[in-house]
């Protein structure tokens, strides 16, 4: 491992916890972590994610006012 990080303070959900905040299905859920747009830790065959991915996720997906949005991790040409 190329770097070491604390897990001590870490707050995970499962994917159904995160697919009911969203209000979406867990496969949805899946399809993003497998996809690397939401970071998980997986913990035998099942998946936990940080509750912070989830809340930098949702804040990174907001709308703007013209009715589109920037898809997390993709730059905006003007």
């Amino acid at each position: 491992m190329s770097q070491e990080q604390n897990f001590s303070n870490v707050n995970f959900l499962t994917v159904q916890e995160v697919a009911e905040l969203m209000r979406v299905s867990k496969m949805t859920v899946y399809r993003m972590v497998h996809a690397g747009e939401l970071p998980a830790v997986r913990f035998g065959r099942s998946y936990r994610v940080p509750a912070n991915a989830v809340e930098s996720f949702l804040k990174s997906a907001v709308v703007d006012g013209t009715g589109s949005h920037v898809a997390p991790g993709s730059a905006q040409t003007g």
